[in-house]
């Protein structure tokens, strides 16, 4: 007798308050969820990611992503848990660019540099939503515009940042934006992942695998110093899994660089494949950009997360796929520039599995 395939229920979608920011503004929580034990829960604040929930080995699920339980923690300044992050996620050196002859200045939020889109980026704005049902999927659909001279940055960007979940334990991230003037754009999400469990300490011992055979090499203000390099034989070699801690400390106090994805960007093509021995879970990356920054949470400490959680240094790993840092500034990079007429399309899949 032939077995039958299992049936599964159609993902859900459903919405709640979150609280109101000090503007008074409410805050809506959207969570999205299969009946395997897969959940995202997603804020119009920021686009934030605030739970990823998957099952382990044993079938018992648990919250695998860094936050917090408030707004007030999520409207206060924080180490951009979960955002979306632009107009210009990582880096532009020093702040300045120049694009078809005119010079631009940026707010200065990261030392001498400037970071994931300034004072109040894509993270610190309010997204309007709309909730997507379909047999096979629910998408939650946020959109916000970014006016021209915001942050310092030419042109107003339509941007629209899709999230979706279905059958398959994975969260789809689709990014669009239009603009009416030439502007650099480049968009990311910024979750810290912990395949044990948010709470759960270091994730020194997970195992990564990274498809990328060069990264870029930076200046002491993390800025690239233009050079593409191999990484066989050196500490940024994980073309073979390796725990995230094996050579860590020849790194400074940890990972924060651009790894250059093999393949055709265009594409979706594998970044990483993340695993977590005691869990058996495991978390595949793939991505349609050039380049996924990899970083390990260097700066947190004493960060009072959700449910009394407490995050320290390398609590948790970020894998944001990406233009390359400071490419308005370099042009060897691939162009980051989007233009009036133009798309900006990305797509990138956060899979979760057990091993």
């Amino acid at each position: 007798m032939t077995k039958s395939a299992p049936s599964h229920t159609s993902p859900t979608i459903s919405k709640s308050s979150f609280g109101k920011l000090s503007t008074g503004e409410e805050i809506e929580l959207y969570t999205l969820a299969n009946d395997n034990g897969f959940s995202v829960e997603i804020l119009t604040w920021g686009g934030i990611i605030r739970t990823i929930k998957a099952p382990d080995k044993n079938g018992v699920s648990d919250d695998l992503v860094l936050g917090y339980d408030t707004l007030d923690q999520y409207e206060a300044r924080h180490p951009f848990f979960g955002t979306i992050t632009g107009r210009f996620a990582n880096r532009i050196a020093k702040g300045i660019f120049t694009l078809d002859g005119e010079t631009y200045t940026l707010a200065v939020n990261n030392g001498v540099n400037h970071l994931h889109g300034g004072l109040n980026g894509f993270d610190r704005k309010v997204w309007s939503a709309r909730a997507e049902q379909h047999n096979d999927s629910v998408n939650l659909v946020l959109n916000m515009t970014s006016p021209d001279g915001d942050e310092g940055y030419p042109g107003e960007v339509k941007a629209q940042v899709t999230y979706s979940v279905g059958y398959a334990n994975q969260l789809r991230i689709t990014y669009r934006a239009t603009t009416n003037k030439p502007t650099p754009l480049n968009l990311t999400n910024h979750s810290y992942f912990n395949l044990a469990g948010h709470s759960s300490g270091s994730v020194l011992d997970h195992s990564l695998k990274l498809f990328a055979h060069s990264y870029l090499p930076v200046d002491e203000t993390q800025i690239p110093t233009g050079e593409i390099a191999e990484v066989a034989n050196s500490p940024f070699d994980f073309l073979n899994p390796i725990t995230i801690g094996a050579r860590i400390a020849s790194v400074g106090i940890g990972y924060d660089h651009n790894y250059i994805i093999d393949g055709d960007p265009g594409e979706l093509r594998p970044v990483a494949y993340i695993s977590e021995a005691k869990s058996g879970r495991t978390l595949t990356v793939t991505s349609t950009k050039p380049g996924a920054q990899f970083y390990t949470g260097n700066h947190l400490r004493d960060q009072r997360g959700k449910n009394g959680a407490v995050y320290q240094r390398h609590s948790g790993f970020c894998i944001e796929t990406q233009y390359f840092p400071d490419s308005i500034n370099q042009p060897n990079f691939p162009s980051c520039v989007l233009r009036p007429g133009e798309v900006y399309e990305h797509e990138t899949v956060f899979g979760f599995g057990v091993e």
